[in-house]
């Protein structure tokens, strides 16, 4: 995949603003994962990572204290709705384990009395039996954004993907926030987003 700064303003200033869209919180582990994964998802406008679940005030990755690694997600209502980013997340992770530590566990929080009806609708038409579930469910109270070198991590760990962006004259805050940012990340990651390699790949100067 080979990217061109022109693509990827062109591609950004398409998306839709934080204004049209949605936003979704879960913790599922390492937030690495769980923001590529939704990151390639058809609909899914932005990601970012951080800490959310705990009571701590200032989180940081060397003093969590009782929060969890959250990845939250901005979508488009008119392609995909809360029910479907749930039926995602657990279908990347195990809920019927949880692990010991806070910093990794499994929860997927709801901002809305709608949208915590979704979960339980989930949870009632799956086959997990109700007391195998030990993924909690919460309201989120806040979300902690985290350091710069935890965003797009995949995207960052690659220099000739990363680079067109630094090209672009992209800072940290503007690829935490790039829409274009999230689906190279997710393609990184080994995720599927053929429709948005040839969006952002081809050359403006053939």
């Amino acid at each position: 995949m080979s990217l061109y700064p022109s693509r990827i303003t062109e591609y950004d200033e398409r998306a839709p603003t934080a204004n049209e869209t949605e936003t979704a919180t879960f913790a599922l582990g390492c937030f690495w994962g769980p923001d590529a994964t939704f990151g390639a998802v058809d609909g899914v406008v932005r990601t970012r990572v951080g800490y959310a679940g705990g009571t701590k005030a200032d989180p940081t990755y060397n003093a969590l204290g009782d929060h969890s690694e959250a990845v939250q997600v901005d979508y488009d209502s008119t392609e995909l709705d809360y029910s479907d980013l749930v039926a995602i997340a657990f279908e990347n992770h195990d809920p019927r384990s949880q692990p010991r530590k806070r910093q990794y566990q499994n929860v997927v929080f709801y901002g809305s009395d709608a949208e915590r009806d979704a979960v339980e609708t989930h949870l009632r038409e799956s086959d997990w039996p109700e007391d195998a579930v030990d993924t909690r469910v919460e309201r989120l109270s806040g979300f902690h954004l985290a350091e710069d070198y935890h965003q797009k991590f995949h995207l960052s760990s690659t220099p000739s993907l990363f680079s067109p962006f630094e090209e672009a004259g992209y800072d940290d805050d503007e690829i935490r926030e790039s829409s274009a940012a999230a689906k190279v990340n997710a393609h990184t990651a080994g995720n599927d987003v053929a429709a948005f390699e040839d969006a952002l790949s081809y050359d403006p100067r053939q």
